[in-house]
């Protein structure tokens, strides 16, 4: 089954990417892509506020899923078919964290597993999740991508 038909039945669709300044949403150098940050925003609005009183845990983890769903927008803007990804080389995650919240590798797990669901074995990916004082717009949640591509 290739990636499309996969979203198609997890019943996503990829977003025309969305851009805050003046950078690109992805940058390919050889077989790697860089997948620019992207927050959580969505049909319905921006996920915004502090993880731990604004935003609970499963709501985070879903903006975390909405997160990646932009990555993936960007990303085949880039590369043009998401068949062409070999490999999830790395996510780093950034949680908009309360005082004392500690539990932002739960809250990138909805990105990880995501990318599971989407990609299988080529969805195993290091990872990094950082808690953050603020991000930009207030946003819940950011999550930049390294994908590794077929020419």
């Amino acid at each position: 089954m290739g990636v499309a038909d996969r979203l198609r039945e997890l019943g996503i669709e990829l977003p025309a990417r969305r851009s805050y300044g003046k950078y690109a949403g992805a940058a390919r150098s050889g077989d790697l892509v860089f997948v620019s940050g992207a927050g959580p925003i969505g049909p319905d609005g921006i996920v915004a506020g502090k993880v731990d009183t604004d935003v609970d845990v499963p709501a985070a983890q879903a903006a975390a899923r909405l997160c990646v769903i932009n990555c993936l927008g960007a990303l085949q803007e880039e590369i043009g078919d998401l068949d062409k990804v070999t490999r999830i080389v790395k996510l780093l995650g950034f949680v908009n964290s309360a005082p004392r919240f500690n539990q932002q590798h739960v809250v990138m797990d909805g990105a990880s597993g995501l990318l599971l669901e989407i990609f299988g074995e080529k969805g195993m990916h290091a990872r990094s999740s950082v808690g953050m004082a603020e991000l930009p717009m207030n946003i819940a949640v950011e999550v930049e991508m390294i994908v590794e591509a077929a020419g």
